[in-house]
């Protein structure tokens, strides 16, 4: 089984069509589960919102957004891991050893902390932010989106 960690920006371009949803969705397909926080479960949410609020989106292309992301996660192609104690440990651990240069927020923090517990070697994402402190972590960062 091929498994991916997401981070939101890539879920929202799995589910809402905009600038590099095409190269994710290719990548998405070939991966048996994606891999999400459950803090990204509540990050994409709001963002669905968001599309709603911002008139970007109706109220049904949301519910259907929302509906399709249970449909997925209960085919088992979603998957959402648990924010635990580990994780604020290795959240606590990663700030005290960022230089002040790192522009490390706490979202992205449970992100990476969430991948490096799992031990995936790799995050996915286009948060230029996100990706510049992966190693904090011991992971890669990974961005599919061309150009």
């Amino acid at each position: 089984m091929i498994a991916a960690y997401y981070d939101t920006t890539f879920l929202l371009k799995l589910y809402w069509p905009e600038q590099g949803s095409d190269d994710v969705r290719a990548h998405a397909a070939n991966i048996d589960v994606i891999v999400c926080s459950l803090h990204g479960k509540a990050e994409l949410i709001a963002a669905a919102h968001r599309k709603f609020r911002e008139n970007a989106a109706t109220k049904i292309q949301i519910s259907t957004l929302l509906e399709q992301i249970e449909t997925d996660q209960q085919a088992g192609a979603l998957h959402w891991l648990p924010i635990t104690e580990h994780h604020l440990q290795r959240v606590t651990a990663a700030f005290g050893k960022a230089p002040a240069n790192i522009f490390l927020r706490a979202a992205d923090a449970l992100h990476l902390a969430s991948a490096a517990e799992e031990r995936f070697p790799e995050i996915y994402s286009n948060d230029r932010h996100l990706l510049a402190s992966a190693a904090l972590f011991g992971l890669s960062g990974g961005n599919v989106i061309s150009s």
